[in-house]
């Protein structure tokens, strides 16, 4: 472990004076981005990569490695590779936070995390570990040796990131680009990317969405709740497509429509049997028009990622697709994501 003292080297007195000594603690919120169409260059923000995957707090306290979604839920069962790679690093006694993901042809791909994130068997996670594997793109520091570096700015806490930690295949610095904002986000959508995540280099760390992290997507996508599926027809299993929705401010779960694409015969066989075991008699959407016929309700609590063309008019997605299941929040928090207008100053 380097002693703090190198850790800190270089900031200005000014910076060192806001950061806060307290006792380690055990879950932090995350800081969350806004959703913008809003897209900019300035050269007081950077632009990194936005990762397709699950965000993860990963902690570390006298040595002992404890992973945490963005909603406190442990993850080292699931991500057992990841935990050993931070066991194995001298340095201790930190938390930060990145996001844990698949590749395909070099992009993240969440449909092939799937394969990990519902797995709960030894066996199977050691056999899907060589068949999957998964790499930790860590973006930020909010805790080190005593010290909680929340309030410092963005370019503070990356600076002492970089010095924290030996990076290697799994364990990965997320780099950033100051400025030219607009010029990456084409690349990255021509990349195939999911897009940009642009932040204020001098923004403190909040446990909160907050427009000084502000995310620019190449394409639509956000988790939705599921309430019911239509019966399969034809040689298809299990259900036909999932009926999905939101909460409104009212905490009223409102219907999206009906997404039908992007399942796999093994999605439909773990989704059924989930879903089976979910029934129920009354429609949970507090707005359903009834424009569906045989179908089986369910209780609302299963949240799954959804890619989209747009939203209509009326509040129903546009040519939907699923993604996979969501185990890091839970359905009472999912909304519209709408995009804002962000002034900046």
């Amino acid at each position: 472990m380097k002693k703090t003292s190198s850790l800190f080297a270089g900031l200005p007195q000014e910076v060192l004076d806001k950061r806060k000594k307290v006792a380690q603690p055990s879950f932090i919120p995350p800081m969350l981005a806004t959703l913008t169409k809003n897209y900019f260059s300035k050269n007081d923000w950077i632009y990194e990569h936005k990762f397709d995957g699950v965000r993860c707090l990963a902690f570390k306290k006298n040595g002992v490695v404890t992973l945490l979604s963005r909603n406190d839920r442990k993850m080292n069962i699931e991500y057992p590779e990841l935990a050993q790679a931070l066991e194995q690093q001298s340095a201790d006694n930190f938390i930060i936070d990145g996001e844990i993901i698949a590749e395909s042809e070099g992009v993240s791909d969440f449909e092939l995390l799937q394969g990990r994130i519902n797995l709960r068997s030894e066996q199977h996670i050691k056999l899907k570990e060589q068949e999957v594997p998964i790499f930790y793109r860590i973006f930020d520091l909010v805790y080190v040796d005593g010290y909680d570096v929340r309030p410092l700015p963005l370019s503070a806490r990356k600076s002492i990131l970089k010095k924290l930690l030996r990076f290697n295949k799994i364990l990965t610095y997320t780099e950033h680009k100051v400025g030219q904002g607009i010029t990456l986000f084409k690349k990255a959508c021509k990349l195939g990317w999911e897009g940009l995540i642009a932040k204020k280099f001098d923004s403190p760390y909040v446990g909160v969405r907050s427009p000084n992290w502000l995310k620019f997507k190449c394409f639509m996508q956000q988790e939705l709740v599921i309430g019911g599926y239509t019966m399969p027809q034809g040689s298809r299993k299990y259900f036909g497509a999932l009926l999905v929705g939101y909460y409104d401010k009212h905490k009223k779960l409102q219907f999206a429509g009906k997404v039908g694409t992007g399942y796999s015969a093994a999605t439909l066989e773990l989704l059924g049997k989930k879903m089976k075991r979910l029934k129920a008699v009354r429609c949970p959407f507090s707005n359903y028009d009834g424009t569906e016929r045989n179908i089986q309700w369910v209780r609302p609590v299963l949240v799954a990622e959804f890619e989209f063309a747009e939203w209509t008019r009326g509040g129903k997605l546009r040519v939907g697709r699923y993604k996979g299941l969501r185990t890091d929040k839970s359905a009472k928090l999912v909304v519209q994501e709408v995009p804002k207008a962000i002034g900046l100053v």
